[in-house]
């Protein structure tokens, strides 16, 4: 790879890492063409990219940007064999691992970065399955936020008939 292949490479990269706050770093070596291929079109069907790097060149790409975004917990990750899974949604590359490894070995999860958080070690995909996605926790809080309202208006409605038995007791009262 030339000087300008990998600057060109590192520019790329820098976009991406901008564009993503959820990316997995995995192992995907040792599968064979076709299954990488069956990988890459599951990645593809789910809306996630899977990009396979020189270790290097991502670091290189992470060190370019904000220090605030804690890439350097990273770099450890960064050894062998890597292929970076970018998504919109925390949860749906660790979804796709796990579906994929009912049939194979592979891909093995080496860390995740969710939104500035650091999930290490392939013991932490069923962790990262259960993430909820943005429109899921909107939807919970509105829930939430709706539940106390559907309580006033019952109670409300439900004030119509006590207001209704209040009259009727009022009734029997002046009789």
């Amino acid at each position: 790879m030339t000087r300008t292949e990998k600057q060109q490479a590192i520019k790329v990269l820098k976009r991406k890492f901008k564009r993503n706050i959820f990316f997995y770093l995995t192992d995907s070596s040792q599968l064979t063409v076709a299954e990488v291929n069956d990988l890459r079109a599951k990645c593809y069907e789910k809306g996630v990219e899977m990009k396979v790097v020189k270790n290097t060149l991502a670091i290189k790409a992470m060190q370019s940007l904000a220090q605030d975004r804690g890439y350097e917990k990273l770099f450890d990750a960064l050894k062998g064999p890597t292929a970076i899974m970018f998504s919109e949604s925390a949860s749906t590359p660790a979804k796709i691992i796990k579906d994929f490894r009912e049939d194979h070995d592979k891909p093995v999860l080496k860390a995740a970065y969710i939104d500035s958080d650091v999930f290490y070690g392939d013991d932490q995909v069923d962790v990262l399955t259960k993430l909820k996605s943005k429109e899921e926790i909107l939807g919970e809080i509105i829930g939430l936020l709706e539940s106390p309202m559907q309580s006033v208006l019952s109670a409300l409605d439900g004030g119509t008939t006590i207001a209704s038995l209040l009259t009727a007791i009022e009734e029997k009262a002046g009789e």
